[in-house]
């Protein structure tokens, strides 16, 4: 097996590769080492099988989607992850082969809902959910500091003491941990309860991460940010959302409202489907389109929907901005739409 962490910094990607059937998989690319990546590839003559993001990172741009493009490799992330355009939506427990060898997806929400972690039989990729001798924070939207230590105690401490922690970032230096050393002496979890683990991460007051709105919002929505300015965080905070049950029985009543679909067309017609008499406008196309085109429901309700909520906030968000005072977000998009069983057309 051939196991290398490719960054050197911070921020951490991995190669995981065999040696024998010369497949691979890396996990947590950055775009600005795309070029490095193909180099490490070309150079062991490996086949790039797979790339995985363990989470929608915010303080830094995913180069996932563009090295799989650049490669024609699937990008995997679990499937409450926001991004479009990713070909592998994974659960739970889900096995990954890569070549002759396996790989075990952990759903670990708390930093985001879409975190996962990933098992190799001797290493555990943890993203942002455990770190070496810390564990990511949960302040941001849909981050939940109780999640995360079930996520930690129930599933990361639960695999075998010998499995080495590999985070996807690291700020002090540390090189090396054990399930075993992290579950002896990690700071925050250590001999902590989950109450008190709850407060300790609700009080950090850690500062935003540098240049978010650069990272966050076109991690999720794969936008380039100079090609659409993007709403502030204040902004998306200040979006009004409705759950499934609510836009349902809007939708039932006189009056009802303009659904407005931002994903992309594949999303559209794809496994989730849409609602019935949704109109499709691409996040991407919102900003020109909108003022034209929208221009009869500036004075009446809009619910905006995509696949987890996310996009559809920022699209609010612009519409909002663009003078439409009526608009609402569909909280948790067509997956929980879904999962609720509400009608849907593909």
């Amino acid at each position: 097996m051939i196991f290398r962490e490719l960054n050197n910094f911070k921020c951490k990607t991995y190669l995981l590769a065999s040696e024998s059937t010369s497949r691979a998989v890396i996990i947590d690319p950055l775009k600005d080492r795309i070029e490095r990546y193909l180099g490490v590839l070309a150079y062991h003559g490996l086949k790039l099988d797979l790339i995985i993001d363990t989470h929608t990172h915010a303080d830094h741009r995913s180069g996932a989607h563009e090295l799989g493009e650049l490669t024609d490799t699937p990008v995997a992330m679990h499937r409450r992850a926001p991004a479009p355009h990713v070909r592998m939506h994974v659960e739970d427990g889900q096995r990954l082969i890569v070549g002759d060898f396996e790989l075990r997806v952990l759903h670990t929400p708390g930093h985001t809902p879409d975190s996962v972690s990933i098992y190799d039989g001797e290493r555990v990729f943890t993203g942002d959910c455990l770190l070496i001798h810390g564990t990511g924070r949960a302040d941001f939207a849909g981050g939940d500091p109780g999640q995360e230590y079930d996520s930690i105690t129930r599933k990361l401490f639960a695999l075998p003491d010998s499995t080495i922690v590999c985070p996807a970032h690291d700020y002090r230096g540390h090189t090396r941990s054990t399930i075993a050393e992290e579950k002896a002496s990690n700071p925050r979890v250590a001999g902590r309860s989950r109450e008190a683990y709850i407060q300790l991460m609700n009080n950090l007051g850690l500062p935003l991460p540098e240049g978010i709105q650069e990272a966050l919002q076109p991690n999720q929505s794969e936008i380039e940010a100079a090609a659409m300015r993007f709403p502030t965080l204040a902004q998306l905070n200040s979006v009004r959302q409705l759950t499934p049950a609510e836009v349902a029985t809007r939708i039932a009543a006189p009056g009802a409202p303009l659904l407005l679909d931002v994903r992309e067309p594949e999303e559209f017609h794809g496994e989730l489907g849409h609602i019935p008499g949704a109109r499709l406008i691409p996040l991407r196309e919102l900003p020109e389109r909108a003022p034209a085109e929208l221009a009869d429901f500036k004075d009446r309700d809009i619910v905006v929907i995509c696949r987890a909520g996310v996009r559809s906030t920022t699209a609010a968000a612009i519409l909002a901005g663009l003078g439409f005072e009526h608009v609402f977000n569909l909280r948790g998009g067509m997956l929980d739409w879904d999962d609720a069983h509400l009608p849907a057309e593909r």
